[in-house]
C-alpha cells in the first residue's frame, strides 16, 4: 500500500469561512487537525477512509481512493461560524508557496532591492589622517544613468512583487467558490472588481471574503440591467 497525503480545506455551510479544530482521522489510525485558516493534511493510503470530528460530531467517511484530487480536498461542514479573525502577517494567512517565491525573487534581484541612492562621504587617509571624499561614491554621484536604471528597476519589481501578491489571493478558484461565477463573466468580474494591494494586504480573511461577495451582488444586478 502507497502512503498518500491528503490535504484540503475545511469550510463551514458557506462554503466561505474556514473551520480551525476540525479532526480528521484515518481508518489506519491517523490523523490531523485543520488550522486558525481551515487547513489540513493527512497522511493515509489509497486503502483508508477519512472523516471529519467537529465538537465531537463525525461526517460520513470518504474512501481515500475515490478522493479525485488529494492535494485540493475541500469539504464543507453543516455549520455556521461566527467567529472572529484576527489580522496576521501575509505570510501566516496564507500558504507557503508565495512566500517562497517572493524570497527566491528577493535573493535573484538582491542588489537591486537593497539598492539606495548613493550620496557624498568622506573617508581619512591612513598615510595622514587628513580626511577626504571617498572617490568610489564620488563616482557613484555622477553615474545618473545608472542609478535611474536602478531606481526604475526596483519600482518595477516592486510592483510587479504586489501584483503578484494580489494575484495570489485574487485567484480564479477562490473567485469561482465564492461568486459561482464562470466563464467569460468571471473574467470579466475578476477584471472589474479586481482589489488593490493595500486592502488586499490588510484585509482579514472575512473581509476580503466578504467583498468578493458584495462585489458579485453588484456586478450581477449590472448583468441583469444590461440584459
Amino acid at each position: 500500500m502507497a502512503q498518500l497525503t491528503v490535504s484540503g480545506t475545511v469550510y463551514d455551510t458557506t462554503k466561505i469561512i474556514p473551520v480551525k479544530g476540525v479532526q480528521i482521522r484515518s481508518n489506519s489510525g491517523t490523523s490531523a487537525v485543520s488550522d486558525s485558516l481551515g487547513h489540513y493534511s493527512i497522511v493515509t493510503t489509497d486503502n483508508d477512509s477519512l472523516s471529519f470530528f467537529y465538537n465531537g460530531k463525525p461526517t460520513m467517511k470518504f474512501p481515500v481512493s475515490q478522493i479525485e484530487n488529494i492535494s485540493s480536498f475541500d469539504i464543507s461542514l453543516r455549520i455556521r461560524v461566527y467567529d472572529k479573525f484576527k489580522t496576521l502577517k501575509e505570510v501566516q494567512v496564507f500558504s507557503k508557496s508565495y512566500k517562497q517565491d517572493s524570497i527566491e525573487n528577493r535573493k535573484q534581484y538582491a542588489k537591486i532591492f537593497d539598492y539606495s541612492k548613493p550620496g557624498i562621504s568622506t573617508t581619512s587617509s591612513s598615510y595622514s589622517g587628513v580626511p577626504g571624499m571617498d572617490l568610489d561614491e564620488f563616482i557613484n554621484v555622477f553615474r545618473f544613468r545608472r542609478n535611474r536604471q536602478l531606481r526604475s528597476m526596483q519600482t518595477r519589481l516592486l510592483e510587479q512583487e504586489q501584483e503578484n501578491y494580489i494575484n495570489y489571493r485574487f485567484n480564479k478558484n477562490t473567485v469561482k467558490r465564492i461568486t459561482r461565477l464562470d466563464g467569460k463573466e468571471l473574467d470579466a468580474f475578476m477584471k472589474e472588481y479586481r482589489p488593490d494591494f493595500i486592502f488586499t494586504q490588510t484585509s482579514t480573511t472575512v473581509e476580503f471574503y466578504q467583498y468578493i461577495l458584495n462585489a458579485s451582488y453588484q456586478f450581477k444586478k449590472d448583468l441583469l440591467k444590461k440584459k
